[in-house]
């Protein structure tokens, strides 16, 4: 495996000291699978569950210091039907749990769940990347989803967990070619990693052999596939040349924050080149001193206090690259921020992009309730290429249009600049792209109190956009975005989400809706009751706060809540060996049941009762349905359906 060129491999069961020796000596790292009962419901059999905690503390305890276990997959495709038996909030805080319990075993560890496009919604809040297994054989329709995962992962990092062909149904050429395209979109991508399945055409499913399927890139006589030495001889592409890039940062008494800013720009890589602008809007700190001081290659401008618009305005009067790139003194832009970008300005329909902007580690409480909480600077999306607004604080533009709109607006002296700008650009028919492997880290406030003043300025600065933007607000001042704004979380379920899960859940690809926007959870090492009750303070002032600033309103202006139909609470639950969920379907469909819609909780319904279906797995391709009917059990048939099936 090494001599092929892989790095690590991943297991669909925990190592043994054997192999992550065997791995050590290869260069390999390994990433172990926790296997256990997650393909029935495990929580009408406690015991399973218990189980699985039981077995990842004891393989973590026999293993977790090896140099050559690098993560932990707790769990691999529920399947969607149990997942919406069990509750999906229910299994996310199982995986959830399972997670934690593994981190605090082995703190040094990487973990996730496997999750797929049938439950997109699963995503777990603590894990430390998102991982989706995808199987989609064209690369466009390849390329366009890992677009969308990467909004789906929010700030963590996207790994492809499994993505394979199977040559007996496709051909040897056929899976040679479309691996290696899938390798280089991944890498095009920005993900941090493809896993390949898988290495050999023998494997097995539930401890039984699966002869007809030839996912390798070895056979089973262990001879090489083609698609072992496509993959082999993979050399990616350098980075595309890079515009010449003005790189302009706007601060005021940063003394104490600038210098690892610009000593992340000065290690920036760019083929062609940049220039670092520093605009001093007024500061008294000494900052301008300190620069000029520390770091010589800096043009530097001294201006008496006018405003953060006005600073950005000025730094681009004296630049002389092709893009502007802006981002704030308490940022520190990842090595590869400007390549990245110019990776989405190659595409002639953007005249600017942004990417995230993430908070690093927090050093105390206080700063992991500042993550958590809302109110930070988010990027919204009209769809997974095309942004609405982009935060200032990782915003790059082309000094076309930058002067096609005139730039900033000066009455914007703290925040909403951003806004603003992106609006202006929009109206004038310029478009925003999105690059997500472009990410500068943010550091937020470095306390609560100065948090919720940052809020109060921040309702000052849209009250400013209500006034000149009134055709973007409601009558009560909340903004009215086209599209999606995404807080830095993964996009998961939660209590009150709607779910598209297709009829009879039978969708392919199963969305999620949320009201709230996906924001980051809090730090697992200080996740304490009174930092949780810390938290809860400042999610309930920071919209109340913007509010008074905005309109002189305590009650924040809040979006129309997503309904669905109500269960009932009494239901029916039977079991039914041997036969599968899909056939009782056709069946019930055929007795004069109607199925349900795309966002409901139940597959079909007749006469106001309604039905829930979903097959467990065992070894050895044993199964059984569950049902579960809500209202009048006389409606169902399905002992003599069963009986008829089998």
């Amino acid at each position: 495996m090494a001599a092929a060129g892989f790095n690590a491999i991943r297991l669909f069961e925990m190592p043994d000291r054997c192999l992550l020796d065997a791995a050590w000596a290869a260069g390999l790292r390994v990433f172990g699978g926790l296997d256990w009962g997650y393909s029935v419901d495990f929580f009408q059999r406690p015991g399973l569950f218990t189980a699985a905690r039981a077995k990842l503390v004891e393989a973590l305890r026999e293993t977790a210091g090896h140099p050559a276990l690098a993560g932990i997959y707790v769990g691999n495709e529920i399947r969607p039907d149990l997942v919406r038996w069990m509750g999906p909030l229910r299994v996310r805080h199982a995986i959830e749990e399972l997670i934690a319990l593994g981190r605090e075993v082995a703190p040094h560890l990487l973990f996730a769940y496997a999750n797929f496009p049938s439950t997109e919604y699963l995503e777990p809040e603590n894990a430390d990347f998102s991982a989706f297994n995808v199987y989609l054989e064209e690369p466009e329709a390849f390329r366009n989803y890992l677009k969308r995962l990467h909004h789906i992962a929010g700030d963590r990092p996207l790994v492809i967990s499994e993505f394979g062909v199977d040559s007996q149904r496709n051909g040897l050429a056929r899976q040679a070619e479309s691996l290696a395209w899938a390798m280089e979109i991944a890498h095009e991508q920005e993900t941090a990693g493809l896993t390949i399945f898988a290495w050999s055409d023998r494997w097995q499913n539930a401890g039984a052999a699966v002869p007809d399927w030839d996912f390798g890139l070895i056979d089973r006589a262990g001879h090489d596939k083609p698609a072992l030495a496509a993959l082999s001889s993979l050399h990616f592409p350098p980075f595309l040349r890079c515009p010449i890039f003005s790189v302009i940062v706007c601060t005021r008494d940063g003394r104490d924050r600038i210098g690892r800013c610009l000593w992340a720009i000065r290690n920036l890589v760019a083929a062609d080149g940049f220039e670092t602008i520093v605009v001093d809007n007024g500061s008294i700190d000494g900052t301008a001193d300190f620069v000029r001081g520390n770091f010589p290659w800096v043009k530097l401008l001294e201006l008496d206090a006018c405003g953060l618009s006005a600073a950005r305005n000025a730094g681009e009067e004296v630049a002389s690259g092709e893009i502007l790139a802006f981002t704030d003194d308490d940022c520190v832009p990842d090595r590869e921020w400007l390549v990245r970008l110019a990776r989405v300005f190659a595409d002639p329909r953007f005249a600017a992009v942004g990417g995230p902007n993430l908070p690093p580690k927090p050093r105390n409480w206080h700063e992991a309730v500042v993550a958590a909480a809302p109110g930070a600077p988010s990027h919204v999306m009209l769809d997974d290429e095309e942004a609405e607004h982009l935060p200032g604080c990782n915003l790059a533009v082309t000094k076309t249009a930058f002067d096609a709109i005139g730039g900033f607006d000066p009455i914007f002296r703290t925040a909403g600049d951003d806004v603003d700008f992106c609006w202006r650009l929009r109206a004038a028919g310029f478009r925003l792209g999105f690059a997500p492997g472009a990410f500068v880290w943010h550091w937020r406030r470095p306390a609560i109190r100065s948090f919720l003043k940052q809020q109060i300025g921040y309702g000052q600065a849209e009250r400013l956009l209500i006034a000149k933007h009134p055709e973007h607000f409601t009558p009560r001042g909340r903004a009215k975005w086209q599209g999606f704004v995404y807080g830095g979380g993964p996009v998961r379920v939660m209590a009150d989400s709607i779910i598209y899960h297709g009829p009879m859940g039978s969708a392919g690809y199963q969305s999620v809706q949320n009201r709230m926007l996906p924001l980051r959870g809090l730090d697992g090492r200080f996740d304490r009751w009174r930092v949780q009750l810390a938290l809860r303070l400042a999610e309930f002032l920071t919209p109340r706060l913007r509010a008074w600033a905005r309109n002189r309103r305590i009650l924040p202006a809040l979006g129309a809540r997503p309904s669905n139909r109500e269960l009932p609470h009494e239901a029916h639950d039977l079991e039914f060996p041997g036969v599968a969920r899909e056939d009782l379907l056709q069946q019930l469909l055929a007795d004069g049941w109607q199925p349900g819609g795309t966002t409901d909780a139940w597959d079909a319904e007749k006469q106001g009762t309604r039905i829930l279906l979903a097959t467990e797995y065992g070894d050895h391709g044993n199964r059984q349905t569950l049902v579960r009917i809500w209202g009048d059990v006389s409606l169902l048939r399905l002992k003599q359906l069963a009986a008829q099936q089998a």
